[in-house]
């Protein structure tokens, strides 16, 4: 069998059941040809799953989403009190608002500030109730210190680099006065020594000053003090791609573990730089009230493609939606040439908004269906299989194949299969079918950690001259990565994630390692699996080869009867499939 290609299987395996001739024929000449549908833990096919009892909401949910739309405020901030005559700190410190955004970003709740505000107001009350006189004005004098050696184009007098606030043996007036400093001086940073509070600049803030206006620098450490989960923080429209960059790989760098960033388009075609927490990341505990009271929002859906790579397709639905690609969950991934049907979850998104996309969408090969609440995202490998319709044309016998007809032929491999079974190998498209590098040879790349190995590896072009080999041969020629990006079509979604994170990070071990960090986890486990399959594959050839298939000591066995009640995490050496 040979898939629509003059280039011959790299298979893995070389061991059969018998030595039964078979037959040529050729798959996946079109889309059409490969229908691919997904069964569910239930086993039920996901085109047969039926939305009507779960896809209605009900009146109490919809007076609670139409509730929760209505306190979603725009992004803004109170004054600052500080002396203005001393340290020049403007009074109107503010977020940017979300009207510079782009409709989806605004939709999504935004930083609120009711809780900051009222603690704006009383804030000196609590430095007076927590210091006294001297010390106050100590910190005062301190901070303008700061301010003007920053501020200054002469030569800073020298003044000492941090204060003493001395000790405080409470630690909930330490807490207290940890959090008072903060947001009255956000250009400062307060650490504890012994229960002694000490008082230093903040270094980050002087550098996010030098990329950004200070009201953006305030407004943004004032948004990751507060950590209030699902929020997000917008800086102003900025035009200049270099200068946006230069802002991601400063937040990046310096609160990546927290944080995440992206860039989307405003309606004046300038982009606006939004930073959102990262899940379970720096958020204060929740008691079970607040679980019950907010809960995660999440759609299922049954995700229809026609030519189209899966990453392909969540990276326009993606885009349309105003959400991450890291968003959407599912099980595996599919055929790109092939009509299929799988299973996906996307978070931060109401049915109501993925039913009103499924309507409008304009996008050739994707069609959305199914679309119904759900409690979690999808897991890879969460389904009991995929069903598949394959027409295989040009069916021809093989040149030294002259005692039988071709019908014989067909129905002896179809009888063959029906009364032993076969070897459930891993099959070429796992590796790459008919590529100059294979994606187990990426894998074991990125198990021994040669990242800038693992990288040359995944851009090594074939033996044509289309645009996207083009691409990779300038890449690998040039580790141009900028230059390449625009060779790329839009397609190429993987190769696009990895060549930004590139262009940003560099082609070195620490860049490398950024940019396969960048690609969605289950497309960079992926080859780790496709070289443990090969591995599998081997493994299972090597045990044909040596026993046959005779029971011996050591084989797990899966019973027919068993099956229909068996785990899908059940371990099994070689499973022989009778039908």
């Amino acid at each position: 069998m040979e898939k629509d290609s003059c280039r011959p299987f790299m298979f893995h395996s070389s061991s059969y059941l018998n030595d039964h001739v078979g037959f040529c024929g050729s798959i996946k000449q079109s889309p059409s040809d490969f229908v691919v549908t997904e069964i569910d833990t239930s086993r039920q096919l996901v085109t047969e799953i039926t939305t009507d009892h779960k896809s209605k909401e009900t009146l109490s949910e919809q007076l609670e989403i139409r509730q929760q739309n209505c306190k979603r405020p725009r992004l803004s901030s109170p004054e600052v009190y500080v002396e203005e005559e001393c340290c020049s700190i403007p009074d109107d410190s503010a977020l940017c608002t979300a009207e510079g955004l782009p409709p989806s970003t605004r939709e999504v709740e935004d930083f609120q500030y009711d809780n900051v505000f009222a603690c704006q107001l009383d804030k000196v009350d609590t430095l007076d109730s927590l210091l006294d006189d001297s010390a106050h004005e100590q910190l005062r004098l301190f901070a303008c210190n700061v301010k003007d050696m920053w501020n200054s184009k002469s030569e800073p007098a020298v003044h000492p680099s941090e204060l003493s606030l001395g000790p405080f043996l409470d630690k909930k007036d330490r807490a207290s006065l940890h959090c008072a400093i903060r947001k009255q001086y956000p250009f400062l940073i307060t650490v504890t020594k012994c229960g002694e509070i000490v008082v230093k600049a903040n270094q980050d803030y002087q550098e996010l000053c030098c990329l950004v206006s200070e009201e953006e620098a305030c407004g943004f450490l004032k948004f990751l003090d507060a950590r209030m989960e699902d929020s997000k923080f917008a800086f102003r429209p900025d035009g200049n791609k270099e200068h946006r960059k230069k802002v991601h790989h400063f937040i990046s760098k310096k609160f990546g573990k927290l944080v995440e960033t992206k860039s989307f388009s405003d309606s004046q075609q300038s982009a606006v730089v939004v930073v959102r927490f990262r899940e379970r990341s720096g958020f204060r505990k929740r008691t079970n009230a607040d679980l019950r009271q907010k809960q995660e929002i999440y759609t299922a859906f049954t995700l229809r493609k026609e030519n189209l790579e899966t990453l392909e397709a969540i990276g326009y639905l993606s885009s349309e939606l105003g959400v991450l690609s890291s968003d959407f969950s599912y099980t595996g991934i599919k055929d790109k040439k092939a009509i299929t049907y799988q299973a996906m979850v996307v978070k931060k998104v109401t049915p109501k908004s993925l039913k009103e996309l499924g309507r409008s969408i304009e996008k050739k090969g994707i069609c959305l269906s199914n679309v119904r609440s759900a409690s979690q995202p999808l897991r890879l490998g969460q389904l009991q299989g995929n069903h598949f319709d394959i027409i295989v044309r040009n069916l021809k016998q093989h040149s030294n194949d002259c005692p039988a007809s071709l019908k014989e032929r067909i129905f002896e491999a179809i009888e063959n299969v029906k009364k032993n079974g076969f070897i459930n190998y891993y099959g070429p498209q796992r590796f790459g079918q008919g590529q100059n590098v294979q994606t187990d040879q990426i894998g074991l790349a990125l198990l021994n950690e040669k990242l800038v190995k693992a990288v040359r590896l995944f851009f090594t072009p074939e033996d044509t001259d289309d645009p996207v080999n083009k691409a990779k041969k300038y890449f690998l020629q040039t580790e141009d990565a900028k230059g390449t990006l625009a060779m790329l079509p839009d397609f190429k979604v993987r190769e696009k994630m990895l060549l930004r994170a590139l262009n940003r990070y560099g082609i070195n071990q620490e860049g490398c390692c950024r940019a396969w960090l960048s690609l969605p986890h289950s497309m960079r486990i992926f080859y780790i699996h496709a070289y443990c399959s090969k591995i599998w594959n081997e493994a299972a050839s090597y045990r044909i080869k040596t026993y046959g298939t005779k029971v011996v000591n050591g084989d797990l066995i899966l019973a027919e009867e068993s099956a229909a009640n068996s785990s899908l995490n059940a371990k099994v050496i070689c499973t022989l499939r009778k039908h």
